[in-house]
């Protein structure tokens, strides 16, 4: 079974995908290492943590997955082996020439899936550690997240000790959520955590990762980068986030800039390119609100207020939703973001901001146009040609940024992959009782060359 599964999931990739091989292939032989930084990555072999070093001669190709719930699901499953079929193929034909692929082809493909990453493209996980714990109303630790107050706490903030399984939670989801075997996986890691809930996510992952290798016969145990709030945490106060912070808060035009890129107005100044943390742990830039203040043109400080809201609903129940629960009001003054330190000022950066620190020199979204924005990839294009155009203080020369936007790739938003009876795309893997309905409804990838 496991060599059929492969060898039917790159028959019909290569079929209905190879314009964005193509696409990634030409991008790739095309590409200039030059000055380009090293990468650590990392992944999980049981709860240690593995770190791998990358030098800057690699092509990125991102994937994701979400903090927001422990247990794998179709569509985070979907979008790896996505990205592990683009590495692969593209690496594949990077060497031996774009052609018509034939059963030889097909056979040196299926055996490259099963190794690690290597060659020039590289395929990684770019995981946001800023999101809520129950983002998406299908994390079976739900009541408990609430009742230790973390629901508004980013994920890199959150404890392990108060957490447990929400049986209700189960009786309701399970079969459409969560499966027993799953739930059996979480409370393992937990008890094994040593505190850190993203520890405790990624091992659960990387675990139902490896055992997801030996069932469709390709090594998908990417490696993985968190973003931002690790990477703030550990550069020093003169690195690349804590630089584009500062800057982006520099005066009245730049913070227009940037949200020029965001296609929002200056009228109301209600969102905010960093979502400063409360003192009383909260972050959830959903339940944040606030306004930017200025005379004439210089930033004078930031109003945040945090209160009780709903985050977004699971396919099952629309109604079912989770509640980030917070209350506090703040100020933060002008000179906090104009001498910025994380330690001294924690918050949360826009996605478009931080973008530009991920190494990625493509990435595979999630079915844009249905289940993610298209608004996102445009503003994640915009800044960086800004930055191109000189946006920043030449931030692509200090820091050595990627200032071409990176190839943009997509999961076909009507080929996601579902619950073969239930039809959510937020479904566990381990509800699935047989992988091959979901190899049978393909891999289907299409390049957005619209958004570079």
């Amino acid at each position: 079974m496991t060599t059929d599964l492969c060898r039917l999931l790159v028959e019909g990739f290569l079929k209905d995908s190879w314009n964005s091989v193509k696409a990634l292939v030409e991008r790739a032989i095309e590409f200039n290492e030059e000055n380009r930084r090293a990468v650590s990555l990392f992944t999980f072999k049981e709860t240690t943590r593995i770190n791998h070093s990358f030098d800057g001669k690699n092509f990125f190709l991102r994937g994701s997955v979400e903090y927001s719930n422990p247990q794998l699901t179709v569509e985070e499953l979907q979008g790896i082996i996505g990205t592990k079929l683009l590495e692969s193929c593209g690496n594949y034909f990077a060497n031996y020439g774009l052609r018509e692929p034939n059963q030889h082809d097909i056979a040196q493909i299926c055996e490259l899936l099963k190794k690690p990453s290597e060659g020039r493209i590289v395929g990684f996980l770019l995981n946001t550690d800023d999101v809520e714990a129950d983002r998406y109303s299908m994390n079976p630790l739900r009541a408990s997240i609430v009742n230790s107050g973390q629901s508004a706490f980013p994920a890199a903030k959150v404890k392990t000790g108060e957490l447990k399984v929400d049986e209700q939670f189960v009786k309701k989801y399970e079969g459409k959520l969560i499966s027993k075997a799953e739930i059996e996986l979480i409370y393992r890691h937990l008890e094994c955590s040593g505190g850190s809930y993203l520890d405790f996510v990624d091992s659960v992952k990387f675990d139902q990762l490896t055992t997801l290798s030996e069932v469709f016969g390709m090594n998908l145990c990417l490696p993985a980068l968190r973003m931002p709030l690790e990477i703030l945490h550990n550069e020093p106060s003169d690195g690349l986030l804590h630089y584009l912070i500062r800057e982006t808060h520099r005066d009245y035009e730049t913070i227009a800039q940037v949200y020029g890129c965001m296609g929002r107005s200056m009228n109301k100044r209600t969102t905010l390119l960093t979502v400063p943390h409360s003192k009383k742990g909260f972050g959830s830039k959903r339940a944040a609100r606030g306004r930017i203040h200025f005379e004439d043109s210089q930033l004078v400080n930031i109003s945040v207020t945090y209160q009780d809201t709903l985050l977004y609903p699971n396919d099952i129940d629309t109604e079912d939703v989770a509640v980030a629960k917070c209350s506090d009001t703040f100020k933060v003054e002008a000179n906090k973001f104009s001498t910025y330190n994380y330690a001294e000022t924690p918050s949360s950066p826009q996605f478009l901001l931080y973008s530009l620190g991920s190494p990625e020199d493509a990435a595979l979204w999630h079915g844009v146009g249905a289940f993610a924005s298209p608004k996102l990839l445009q503003s994640c294009a915009q800044i960086r040609n800004k930055c191109r155009q000189g946006l920043f203080d030449n931030v692509i020369h200090r820091f050595s940024i990627r200032s071409k936007v990176p190839l943009q790739l997509n999961l076909v938003p009507n080929a996601m992959w579902v619950h073969p009876i239930h039809h959510n795309i937020d479904a566990s893997v381990g509800c699935v009782e047989k992988p091959l309905d979901l190899t049978c409804m393909g891999m289907k990838i299409e390049h957005l060359s619209g958004f570079e």
